[in-house]
């Protein structure tokens, strides 16, 4: 159903915004799944759903899911309606041309249940590890390519992949056009085998971009080679650095400006997250933020009375708040009209979809407002 957004202001109840909108209690309560639905606070977003149906874009929709506990295939059931693909995340390649297995078994087999396409994800790099030597010892040799191709058929077969996407960060400059060749070396033996190939790309601005992140990513050659790719247009707010809109519509609409001159929009997908940063004041280079669901800064915002600001230059909500020990905090989340600016930018943009990083992080808003946006493609 179509929905709209109310910010709640001084001294408003749940009660008083359902009777003005003519909604029930539990209407309201069941899209957005308040943490308390007694106690709001300034500046929050809540859905109201209403009316009858309209014309709706259909769109891809994909999702990374990283914790691969037993739970892992009931985070995938909660979801799976809204997804086309899923990629549990993330098979480590190996200097030899092996992979480092995951335990992936649920979320493939939620996966099949729902309808929802599984993509083998591959990487290059570790939450310690920048995996650029790694990159380039595979990239620097056909044989260990070959090695690491026939490893990566193997497991797709075993497991019952779909397709493969590929997840290389921090590759050397040097070692750009050795990346492009392996895309093609992959995308010919999967293609005949009747797997997709895709990729994952830094949010580059333009095709001189420096940075290990972003040269040796090119986005002529992915486009052309690739069956979709998705741009990572997160991070900005990063874990270690200053307290900042994790991803700010100015910037992603950068990225994209960019990304459609080079790539067929019906082969991009824009990248979401599902997660929300919690920054102490004043911010210390490389202390690390806390990270956790938009939830999870709802009940923070709650608890401790903030209340919560929205940025329109970069579209996203934010809030201050003193903790027990009396340490200032900064919360960067997104919220129902975070979610609903970066589903217009699909829609104008005219995209593939959206690609979610990643379950796990609860977003009742998020999924709801979907639903309303878009007719999600289910491949099987």
């Amino acid at each position: 159903m179509p929905m709209f957004i109310h910010v709640v202001r001084s001294g408003e109840t749940l009660w008083q915004i359902a009777s003005r909108y003519g909604v029930s209690l539990s209407e309201i309560e069941e899209v957005n799944q308040l943490p308390n639905p007694d106690q709001l606070v300034i500046g929050q977003a809540i859905v109201i759903p209403s009316g009858a149906e309209g014309n709706k874009p259909t769109i891809d929709v994909n999702a990374y899911i990283f914790n691969l506990e037993r739970q892992s295939g009931q985070t995938v059931a909660r979801v799976a309606d809204d997804l086309t693909y899923l990629m549990p995340f993330a098979y480590r390649i190996q200097a030899d041309g092996g992979l480092t297995p995951i335990n992936d078994n649920a979320a493939i087999l939620a996966a099949y249940q729902h309808r929802v396409v599984p993509i083998m994800a591959i990487t290059n790099f570790t939450s310690t590890e920048t995996g650029t030597t790694l990159a380039h010892t595979i990239l620097s040799s056909p044989q260990l390519q070959n090695t690491l191709l026939t490893n990566i058929l193997g497991m797709m077969r075993a497991k019952g992949y779909q397709g493969l996407n590929i997840d290389f960060e921090n590759v050397n400059p040097d070692d750009r056009e050795s990346y492009n060749q392996f895309l093609q070396r992959t995308v010919n033996l999967l293609h005949p085998e009747g797997y997709s190939v895709s990729t994952a790309l830094a949010p580059k601005t333009s095709a001189e971009q420096a940075g290990l992140l972003y040269e040796a990513h090119d986005y002529p050659a992915h486009g052309r080679i690739a069956d979709f790719v998705i741009l990572m247009t997160y991070e900005w707010g990063y874990r270690l650095g200053p307290p900042q809109a994790v991803s700010p519509i100015n910037q992603i609409k950068r990225v994209l400006d960019y990304a459609v001159t080079v790539i067929p929009r019906d082969k991009i997908f824009m990248g979401f997250q599902l997660y929300a940063r919690d920054w102490l004041l004043p911010h210390v280079q490389g202390q690390e933020a806390e990270t956790f669901s938009q939830q999870e800064a709802i009940r923070r915002a709650v608890k401790y009375k903030a209340a919560i600001q929205y940025d329109k230059e970069t579209e996203s909500p934010f809030f201050r708040y003193t903790d027990e020990q009396g340490r200032r905090h900064e919360v960067w989340f997104e919220d129902a009209r975070s979610a609903q600016a970066k589903f217009d930018l699909v829609k104008n943009y005219r995209l593939r979809g959206i690609s979610y990083w990643a379950l796990g992080f609860p977003f009742p808003q998020n999924w709801a407002l979907l639903e309303a946006n878009f007719n999600i493609r289910k491949m099987m």
